[in-house]
């Protein structure tokens, strides 16, 4: 079982339509990305409501980059991080695009939901903001 989250902490998954791999037939509406996947590869059709980029471990970053290239090159649907991330890594992964985390209920018990919500005011706290607002000298 899994839990997913998003900025207001723990919630109900309402996706039923399953998911799809990269190359399936053209009414997939869900894809499923490994961590290793070329982003410039993801076929952006105008059917596709979700993506959902596989975490294999805490440690693996690539799926950050995945998605940030997904958002530059346009996509505007739904976004989920799946699989090893942790709630310190929950203010990244919003920066780097995605909607919500899908994590397994093990990594869930161990960090509640509190942990989650604490970095879910995620626009305001990071460094890159606070120096763009140091005054010129």
């Amino acid at each position: 079982m899994t839990q997913l989250i998003n900025d207001s902490g723990f919630v109900a998954d309402n996706w039923t339509h399953g998911f799809c791999n990269q190359g399936a037939a053209n009414d997939c509406r869900a894809l499923d990305l490994p961590s290793d996947a070329q982003p410039e590869d993801v076929d952006l059709t105008d059917g596709l409501e979700m993506i959902r980029i596989d975490f294999p471990s805490s440690a693996d970053g690539r799926g950050f980059t995945i998605a940030r290239a997904l958002r530059l090159r346009g996509y505007t649907g739904r976004l989920r991080a799946h699989g090893h991330v942790i709630a310190d890594q929950y203010a990244m992964a919003r920066r780097a695009g995605f909607d919500e985390v899908e994590v397994t209920d093990e990594i869930a018990a161990r960090q509640p939901a509190a942990q989650w919500q604490f970095r879910a005011n995620w626009q305001e706290h990071n460094y890159q903001s606070r120096l763009r607002c140091v005054p010129a000298a």
